[in-house]
């Protein structure tokens, strides 16, 4: 039975499984100061850090029966604790993420220094509002997600559409905002 904050893991196996097992998790327990001080460079945080050990810890031991004795076991586990940091981020990223569903865009994000205190800020917007809305919802709603930070993919799986069909109206649509906005161009 082990302990990893206030979870217990018990492995029940024969007794030749166990000697495997325990050279496996003396493996792993030996790493953790490691892995804690890569946790702690990728998330800045002592919680968040001790936290992703744990997770890293809970999946290598979940996954043990993947691990193949001749495979580097130190950069399988360190591995393992970056690709669920990435997973991590961008689920964070995904969650941050905002569409805006009203009609004239009034909670699309944009940047503090966007130039919207100027008249001439306010101006552009407005055109830009207005190039968008004119356009049909097969161009428009795309090019929206996607702004809004979506990958084509998760477009695609949103609209029920081809890779291909979304990357090519994402496309047409800002060759459109170009075309009608080309008084802005610089």
């Amino acid at each position: 039975m082990y302990m990893f904050g206030n979870k217990t893991i018990t492995i029940n196996s024969n007794h030749d499984d166990m000697k495997l097992n325990k050279s496996f998790e003396e493996r792993l327990v030996g790493l953790q100061g490691n892995l804690l001080n890569f946790a702690y460079q990728l998330t800045t945080d002592r919680e968040e850090a001790e936290d992703l050990l744990q997770d890293t810890t809970l999946k290598a031991l979940a996954n043990e029966d993947k691990y193949v004795d001749n495979v580097n076991f130190k950069g399988w586990i360190f591995t393992i604790m970056r690709n669920i940091f990435i997973n991590n981020y961008r689920q964070n990223v995904r969650k941050a993420t905002v569409i805006d569903q009203t009609e004239d865009l009034y909670h699309l994000n944009v940047c503090q220094d966007s130039g919207l205190d100027t008249p001439e800020g306010s101006f552009a917007v407005k055109e830009i509002n207005v190039a968008l809305n004119s356009f049909t919802d097969e161009y428009r709603i795309p090019f929206n997600m996607f702004v809004a930070g979506y990958k084509y993919n998760e477009i695609a799986e949103k609209l029920n559409l081809p890779l291909g069909t979304i990357k090519s109206r994402i496309f047409c649509a800002r060759k459109k905002l170009r075309e009608q906005l080309h008084d802005y161009a610089y």
